[in-house]
């Protein structure tokens, strides 16, 4: 259920923690981190919320925030946080987003796990982050997938394809990338295509848009003749599970990986940092389950 931070109770559990956006919707936040404190031995007795603020509301709601013990970050607020916290990890100034804070004695930090949950997702069903890869998007979530498969790789080969409008944008990516591996002494090759323009013959291909996702499910970022000649395919999109992309990929003998997986990751990463929580992949992996199966059953 969906909550305003005006109307949550006064004095709140030792262990309550939230997730914040605008609108809300029907996030999968809370039916993810309430089974990942269940599997989480001795956390203890936990509440997690679900927050409607809205930009206009962020700032005067930052003193009730700094009474839980950590939250959730989506959109629009992962960038508007950032002047309201007294920290950022690392992570989360080189990109300047943030999706979870941890409050240390009141001291609110600021941190990304997005790059966790993509690095992860793709361990888990065994597709390495290297070889020839294809980014689609130059937003935020294929700027973090970019720069993760950029770390993976001694001499990385990344092409950014974007639609004809987002290209200055893939370029400025593309630039971004090079300019880290200049100061790495680093060796690579990186390009930018248009989208609609891009070959296949990649060892892994990423969606980073939102294209494929409800209620539009039957649209695919590529064609099928793109995914013949590609090895591995992730998508971020996770509603649907299966997207056109994934079952296209499928039909062309490709692996592929969903976006729940990464879901799922970058909220388990949020329970270690907030109190150095351990799961087992089994119980990971038993968990995207479920979030399908309770995501189907609300957009059903």
């Amino acid at each position: 259920m969906n909550e305003k931070i005006n109307c949550i109770e006064t004095n709140l559990p030792a262990r309550s923690f939230a997730v914040i956006g605008h609108p809300i919707g029907h996030t999968m936040s809370p039916f993810i981190h309430n089974k990942l404190f269940a599997l989480s031995n001795g956390c203890g007795a936990v509440s997690y919320h679900a927050l409607d603020i809205s930009p206009e509301e962020l700032e005067s709601s930052m003193p009730r925030l700094r009474e839980f013990s950590g939250f959730n970050i989506t959109i629009p607020h992962k960038q508007a946080i950032i002047p309201h916290l007294d920290n950022l990890d690392a992570k989360a100034a080189f990109f300047h987003s943030v999706n979870t804070v941890k409050n240390e004695n009141g001291r609110l930090t600021g941190y990304t796990t997005d790059g966790a949950g993509f690095t992860r997702a793709l361990e888990s069903a065994g597709v390495p982050l290297t070889g020839r890869i294809a980014i689609l998007g130059a937003g935020g979530a294929s700027r973090v997938m970019a720069f993760e498969a950029l770390d993976a790789a001694q001499e990385p080969d990344i092409t950014i394809a974007a639609r004809e409008h987002s290209l200055p944008a893939a370029q400025a990516l593309c630039n971004e990338l090079e300019q880290v591996l200049q100061n790495q002494g680093r060796k690579g090759r990186l390009s930018v295509a248009r989208l609609d323009a891009l070959s296949g013959g990649f060892d892994l291909l990423v969606n980073g848009t939102p294209v494929g996702m409800y209620p539009h499910a039957d649209a695919s970022p590529v064609s099928a003749g793109v995914l013949a000649h590609c090895a591995a395919v992730f998508d971020a999109v996770y509603n649907p599970d299966q997207t056109m992309l994934l079952r296209l990929a499928k039909e062309n003998g490709a692996k592929t990986v969903g976006g729940m997986r990464m879901l799922v990751g970058q909220a388990a990463a949020a329970h270690e940092i907030w109190y150095g929580a351990t799961f087992r992949e089994s119980d990971i992996d038993a968990l995207c389950r479920e979030a399908v199966e309770e995501m189907e059953r609300i957009f059903a």
